[in-house]
């Protein structure tokens, strides 16, 4: 292997490293799965990782990668045709919640579920990961004008969840 081949990999190695744990809470999100969002996570990582080339030269890496997470995270149900099921209240986690909001996190991501896919993306990555709208309408690919749409109909809809029966929305 070259020299510039160690130096990319270890470009990528320190990436990933960075970012692995917001891809993964970012994945959460969008799932409200644990281990779909760590398969999702390591998707685009290695996606990242095959064009990195292309993703270190981009405007925004972060944005380039979490993209490829979106699209892998719609890829898996256009592909497969995974069906949902809805069991009623999610698994006990394995730990437990040291701050004692477990219920109202629970609540949330449940509601979250409920939303549809875009308006899902645009929450999480707006009011989880803390982007600016201009930062999000890059990772999905529309513009700035539709994030703050999907983002005002998306709370509407959490705010009327009856997931969230008190209508506070806390992150």
């Amino acid at each position: 292997m070259s020299a510039e081949a160690d130096g990319h990999d270890a470009e990528f190695r320190e990436f990933m490293l960075g970012r692995w744990p917001s891809l993964v809470r970012f994945a959460y999100g969008l799932t409200g799965d644990r281990g779909h969002a760590e398969d999702l996570a390591q998707t685009a990582l290695s996606k990242a990782y095959a064009s990195w080339s292309r993703v270190r030269k981009a405007d925004d890496p972060d944005a380039y990668v979490r993209r490829i997470l979106v699209n892998a995270n719609h890829g898996r149900f256009r592909k497969r045709r995974v069906a949902e099921h809805d069991w009623g209240q999610l698994p006990e986690p394995a730990v437990t919640d040291a701050t004692g909001d477990l219920d109202r996190r629970t609540a949330l991501v449940a509601a979250l579920m409920e939303l549809p896919p875009k308006q899902r993306a645009v929450v999480v990555l707006r009011y989880w990961d803390g982007l600016t709208e201009t930062q999000a309408a890059a990772v999905l690919g529309c513009s700035a004008g539709n994030v703050k749409s999907q983002a005002s109909r998306a709370l509407a809809k959490l705010r009327t969840s009856a997931q969230l029966q008190d209508g506070s929305l806390s992150w």
